[in-house]
């Protein structure tokens, strides 16, 4: 029933709390001081003292309150505005909290040791309250401007970790988004020459080859589509999920693809973003068999060195030239999987393509070895 009123507090007053524990903790550790000086200096009337300290510590926590009420309108402002307005805001303050500390002590029933100050035996009751309050205000003034520095301190220190959580949470959706955007990046074409070959294969009465490549279809896109973009799966995962893409390229290209994997057991662990390897896998297809007109080995490894995970992705075949093959190494596959990595890991990534001295086309990735989930 009380969920309301305390979220419109909330609402209104989000730094209540930094206000009420600054406040008591510096008007408490006000309040001992100077009751540990009585003792130590064994005042007289200790206990009377006591009494009207602790009056005053109220009249002072309540009118530090009223200064952070009227600073909370400027939570929103600059550093500099909102100690200049302290600033101000200390001035009448100290002069009533100076005024309340005269009158207690002095006006109200004045004990002996009020009566013992020898300094205003001389002058009439005005001018002893006017020096009482003017000295009081200059004094307790440095007293609430300490407190306002120590809030605003508080106050802004608060605002900036709010800033950096929601900088942090805005970075990680971006990035998610960003990882999303460029998985789901999949070549249409893959999908358009299957369709075709299914087709080829139909037309051909090869029912079982055609039922085949439609199984090994709706598996690859089945899980393809249902993992998480952000996610991270073992690199033997990744690798089946390749070594079924390029089942239903081996039914597209029987006598021209060959496939070979390299991956030592000690890796099949090692963690790497998902589908990270399919667009390489996808443009060895594209460039390397499909423009090839003998048979073309992709070939998938990986190993490790000093403390990274290799990848290797490298086709034998026929490397076109430029003017024939403006995008083989530098289009959207590769494209994407260099942002992926920067994305997912920073400078501990890198992503490097070119012909290979020995012939065909060689892929490099090169991410951090992660173990664990």
């Amino acid at each position: 029933m009380d969920l309301q009123p305390r979220n419109f507090i909330a609402r209104r007053l989000p730094d209540l709390g930094i206000a009420l524990k600054s406040i008591a903790g510096f008007w408490a550790l006000y309040l001992g001081l100077i009751t540990l000086r009585a003792v130590v200096l064994d005042f007289p009337d200790f206990w009377a003292m006591l009494a009207r300290r602790g009056s005053v510590v109220l009249v002072g926590t309540f009118l530090t309150f009223l200064v952070y009420l009227a600073l909370r309108p400027l939570a929103s402002a600059s550093l500099a505005k909102k100690a200049t307005v302290a600033s101000i805001l200390c001035l009448p303050a100290s002069t009533c909290f100076a005024a309340f500390n005269y009158y207690i002590f002095y006006i109200f029933a004045p004990l002996d040791a009020a009566k013992m100050d020898e300094s205003m035996k001389d002058m009439t009751p005005f001018q002893m309250a006017l020096q009482s309050i003017v000295e009081g205000a200059l004094s307790w003034y440095f007293i609430f401007a300490a407190w306002a520095a120590l809030y605003v301190a508080m106050s802004v220190a608060k605002q900036l970790r709010a800033a950096d959580r929601r900088t942090a949470v805005f970075a990680r959706e971006a990035q998610e988004a960003q990882l999303r955007a460029l998985r789901y990046q999949i070549n249409p074409h893959f999908l358009f020459n299957t369709l075709n070959s299914l087709s080829s294969l139909i037309l051909s009465q090869r029912i079982d080859v055609a039922e085949r490549m439609i199984m090994n279809l709706s598996h690859f896109f089945r899980t393809t589509l249902s993992a998480d973009p952000t996610a991270d799966i073992a690199l033997e995962e990744e690798i089946k999920l390749q070594r079924l893409y390029l089942d239903i390229e081996q039914i597209r290209f029987p006598e021209r693809l060959r496939v070979e994997i390299d991956v030592p057991e000690h890796l099949a662990s090692a963690r790497v973003p998902v589908l990270i390897l399919q667009p390489i896998v996808e443009n060895a297809i594209k460039y390397g068999v499909a423009r090839s007109r003998g048979a073309v080995t992709v070939r998938i490894s990986a190993y490790e060195e000093a403390g990274r995970l290799h990848l290797k992705v490298k086709d034998n075949g026929e490397v076109p030239p430029p003017q024939d093959c403006e995008d083989c190494g530098t289009g959207v596959g590769l494209k994407n999987v260099c942002e992926r990595l920067i994305a997912r890991y920073g400078v501990q990534a890198g992503c490097f393509h070119g012909p290979d001295p020995e012939g065909g086309f060689t892929v490099h990735v090169i991410l951090p070895v992660i173990r664990h989930g």
